[in-house]
């Protein structure tokens, strides 16, 4: 939208003497068609068809389980909690008129994109869904589904609908994020001008509202597929699925899940950090201007990515993380006992019960009772680690409470303290995580603040340092993860389940429980991620309404808090995504040994039949293709950000020459034209990453289910399969295909030539080396690029307290270079690989079929 006249002009005087306005992005709130629709309807009938469809869903439950129906009315309660909490938020003021309209700038173009965004995952989601059916009509079915009846056209509809389901509900939780935070930053910036405390209690309870709908959601969405499925298919009566088949179904849904948030990670993460690096490089240092300086024409874009990259984004990521972790946990929890429902379920109680020990964190952090009263501005990372505090000991007494109650069992009386154990070994790694994350990236600690030092000799050499900081970080975490994960195995094996044969079984599901101990307390971590974004709108807000220095230094620390509560949780997400990797490729080898009837899995204690063994050439290749993709897929990622922040900048300085009067505050920059750049190109170049990560899987796949025609005189023609397992995605791979097609078909293409020389299910022990490999390297370069861009960010912040010279000096510009060198790696790349590798192994397990 373009200016009114009289400010293109100049003709009105300095304008921040007047009034101060800002451009809508759109003509008109968005609002989805779902609500409108809500809205339509008279509110007596919403109230009914609202009691009708609790009632269908409490039939559902009881008819399953006790345990879900206690599940269902935990997430209830915590969902009627979030409404409280989200009426306490939107009941403050907004501060003067210059705070709201900057506000509703913000807001409209973040709904706006979004709309955008979800609209194009959407149509590449029922495109997926249409191959996933087409797959599912011509795959393998296991004896047991053969047996229960399910038919291939059965499965593919119950897969199709799991898929449709995890994408919609990823989307709503993404959508939550995002909802929430354009609405939170101009009252936590009103309250600022009041007291540090009680702005700090609204970004933590909006935060806190976005946390609990997102891990409700994805607590409640599986729970209603598995009761909803378990009642349909008449499991346990005779001549039915058994209810240790039952969580394979639920697969589809973490691929849904999965696939919605690899696209908002990218889309969000390009659009953020596009705009920020545009901003950062001409505003600050080619002009010298303050961050969030309202003359900057960048500025309301780089607003408007926190809220799509960071809060839209992250609440997409924690839902499938946990969705992958509760899906992977139940599958494995139906191996170890005859009756098998308490481990089945004991993912989701765990998770309930992390709703009710997060809203208790979240309601702990309280504001002065008297804001009037001026005091001394407390350090909020000590208020939020006070909290973080109470939710750990909780989940430490809640966390052992379900496993007596759910896991003991007569064949093994103790077996429920060993998986407590394991349960504490899960939550010690998740507070180590976040204090290792803590000590790299605040400038508290000696490495950020030697990065700030080494600023003081030039961009060189803060660059040479942020890389190795980022480097050195990763040792700690997978140190810690190693221990985690041998400890909890140990755990396991000795808590006496054992197998018919005598042999231990619990190892991997002590994994299992770690896991789940350490996402115990994922709605308080997430609450802490989207108190970040908050954080920095409302600072940008307070700068861009020019409120007095005392205002800002408020909002300057909350925002420097927010940097390090950002990077603490992107350090817990990246060691909860390696665990349950772990989980999710025990889980696919026992899907391949189910429909493959062959012996895929563990014998005793290790491996023992039908090994990944990498001495075989095409495992390895398959493997170095994993670690492939993982370079492949974080340099495009960031190449897609700098392309975009070229075109950012570009225009910037074109507005600065074309409109000199903007330094002065005679002419206002064009904010929306800068948004529909960063908007168009982010979306653009989402795209290209995005199908990489989709369709690596599937060319395996489409070999190998070509490999299975020609072994079984199918006459599968190899092209017409390439053509097949590429349909979702054909429109975007030219860019990909040109490339790699040929390389890609002559690696894989001796897959038919080695087919016949033994090695029972090659196919599948080809992905399972990609899946190992991609896990590895990923959690390594998501380590990598989490905490350098985080160190350097945050050694700019040092900077700007006044520290080597303070805003304006060489040194803060050498620091700034970092920060626009880190901002796609935190933001952009470094989360996206969380998603990546848990959406590789949901996928494997959606497609295990098409490898046999």
């Amino acid at each position: 939208m373009m200016m009114d006249d009289d400010m293109e002009n100049g003709g009105l005087g300095p304008y921040q003497d007047r009034p101060r306005t800002f451009p809508n992005m759109r003509s008109k709130p968005y609002v989805p068609m779902i609500f409108r629709i809500l809205m339509r309807i008279n509110i007596r009938v919403l109230f009914v068809l609202l009691l009708l469809c609790l009632g269908v869903v409490f039939y559902i439950g009881a008819s399953t389980s006790p345990i879900i129906v206690f599940v269902f009315s935990v997430c209830i309660i915590t969902f009627i909690l979030s409404i409280y909490l989200c009426k306490w938020v939107l009941s403050k003021d907004e501060g003067p008129p210059e705070m709201a309209q900057i506000s509703d700038a913000i807001r409209d173009g973040a709904e706006g994109f979004f709309r955008t965004q979800y609209g194009t995952i959407s149509k590449m989601a029922c495109l997926l869904a249409l191959v996933i059916f087409c797959i599912y009509l011509f795959r393998n079915t296991t004896p047991q589904q053969e047996a229960s009846g399910i038919g291939r056209s059965n499965s593919a509809c119950i897969t199709v609908a799991a898929f449709l389901l995890g994408a919609l509900c990823s989307g709503i939780a993404g959508y939550v994020g995002m909802w929430v935070s354009v609405r939170a930053n101009v009252r936590v910036s009103s309250a600022a001008r009041r007291s540090a405390r009680e702005a700090l209690q609204i970004a933590v309870r909006a935060g806190g509202f976005s946390a609990i709908v997102v891990v409700g959601m994805a607590v409640i969405g599986i729970a209603i597929l598995y009761a909803t499925f378990y009642v349909w298919l008449g499991v346990d009566t005779p001549g039915s699925m058994k209810v240790t088949d039952l969580p394979l179904l639920l697969v589809g849904y973490g691929f849904g899940a999965s696939f919605v948030a690899l696209f908002a990670q990218l889309g969000g993460g390009i659009y953020t950090k596009a705009a920020d690096v545009g901003a950062d490089l001409v505003g600050k240092v080619e002009q010298g201007i303050p961050e969030d300086d309202p003359r900057n024409p960048a500025v309301i874009a780089d607003l408007v990515g926190d809220n799509v990259g960071d809060c839209a984004a992250r609440g997409a990521d924690l839902f499938e993380s946990i969705a992958a972790e509760i899906i992977s946990a139940m599958i494995l929890g139906g191996t170890m006992v005859q009756h098998p429902s308490g481990f089945i379920l004991f993912p989701l109680v765990v998770h309930s019960f992390d709703l009710v020990i997060s809203s208790i964190g979240i309601l702990s952090i309280r504001s002065s009772r008297d804001s009037s009263v001026k005091a001394p501005i407390e350090d909020p990372m000590a208020i939020l680690q006070k909290g973080y505090s109470v939710t750990i000991v909780l989940a430490v007494l809640t966390f052992g409470a379900s496993t007596r109650w759910l896991l003991y069992t007569e064949q093994a009386p103790s077996a429920w303290l060993n998986f407590a154990l394991c349960g504490l070994v899960g939550i010690i790694t998740a507070y180590i995580f976040v204090w290792i994350t803590k000590y790299y990236t605040d400038y508290k600690h000696e490495p950020v603040r030697a990065l700030a030092l080494s600023s003081s000799t030039g961009h060189g050499t803060n660059i040479i340092a942020g890389v190795s900081l980022g480097l050195e970080s990763t040792a700690p975490p997978v140190l810690v993860i190693s221990v985690s994960i041998v400890s909890a195995y140990w755990l396991g094996q000795t808590s006496g389940l054992v197998d018919e044969s005598g042999n231990p079984i619990g190892g991997l599901f002590g994994t299992a429980v770690a896991t789940m101990g350490m996402l115990s307390t994922a709605a308080y971590v997430l609450t802490m991620d989207m108190f970040g974004p908050i954080a920095d709108n409302a600072g940008g807000i307070v700068e861009m309404s020019q409120q007095p220095e005392s205002v800002r230094e408020i909002t300057d620390v909350l925002d420097a808090v927010g940097n390090t509560t950002k990077a603490t949780t992107k350090g817990f997400a990246i060691g909860s995504a390696a665990l349950a990797s772990f989980l999710l490729f025990s889980a696919y080898m026992d899907e391949v040994a189910t429909f493959a009837q062959e012996p895929f899995k563990q014998a005793g204690n290790y491996l023992i039949d039908c090994q990944v063994d990498i001495a075989i050439p095409e495992v390895f290749v398959g493997g170095l293709l994993g670690s492939m993709l993982i370079f492949l897929f974080s340099g495009w990622a960031c190449s897609a950000v700098g392309k975009t922040a070229q075109e950012v900048v570009n225009e910037v300085r074109r507005q600065f020459i074309e409109r000199p009067g903007i330094m002065e505050y005679k002419e206002k920059p064009d904010y929306a034209r800068c948004v529909a750049i960063v908007a168009s190109a982010s979306l653009r170049e989402m795209i290209k990453p995005g199908a990489l990560a989709i369709i690596s899987p599937l060319v395996i796949g489409g070999w190998v289910l070509a490999l299975e025609g020609e072994k079984n005189d199918h006459h599968i023609p190899p092209l017409s399969c390439i053509s097949f397992t590429h349909l979702s995605f054909l429109w975007a791979l030219s860019t990909v295909v040109s490339a790699f097609r040929n390389s890609v078909a002559l690696v894989l293409g001796q897959l038919v030539k080695f087919a016949h020389e033994g090695h029972a299910l090659l196919g599948a022990k080809v992905v399972a080396a990609l899946l190992m490999f991609a896990t590895v390297s990923g959690i390594l370069m998501a380590l990598f690029l989490n905490t350098a861009g985080g160190a350097w960010d945050n050694a700019k912040k040092f900077i700007e307290t006044g520290a080597l010279g303070g805003k304006g000096s060489d040194t803060h510009k050498a620091a700034v270079t970092g920060d626009t060198v880190g901002d796609p790696f935190k933001d952009t790349a470094g989360p996206s690989l969380h998603v990546l590798i848990k959406m590789l192994a949901t996928i494997t397990l959606v497609m295990a079929p098409i490898f046999l």
